[in-house]
């Protein structure tokens, strides 16, 4: 519903990011106008865009597409979780047939986290 105080803004962004938060906002039960006036609203309400923003990068420029960032995420939790059992720490894993999460540990050995609610 429009007041006489809502105003017009108009934004550039990328097709693909557009969609990707246009279906994620519906899975919240709102549409872009709402979330971006939740944005606002906290912004001015924090006095401070409400979470960090930095100078430091996680190694992607422009130009990478959504696979490319997904193939090298997958390479560095890979990574990570061979250092995890080098070092014979437990890693957290998801067991999807019974919808639990659990720690594995380097003999095999699964320990089940949580009740499975």
């Amino acid at each position: 519903m429009q007041s006489q105080n809502d105003v017009r803004v108009t934004v550039r962004v990328d097709k693909d990011l557009k969609e990707i938060a246009e279906n994620l906002f519906a899975r919240l039960g709102m549409n872009m106008t709402t979330a971006i006036n939740v944005f606002l609203r906290k912004t001015v309400n924090e006095n401070a865009i409400p979470f960090p923003v930095s100078t430091k990068t996680a190694g992607f420029g422009t130009g990478y597409t959504a696979g490319e960032i997904t193939r090298a995420f997958s390479e560095i939790v890979a990574e990570e979780t061979a250092y995890k059992r080098s070092q014979g720490f437990p890693v957290a894993r998801y067991d999807a047939a019974k919808g639990r999460a659990y720690l594995e540990y380097a003999d095999g050995t699964k320990e089940y986290v949580g009740n499975g609610h």
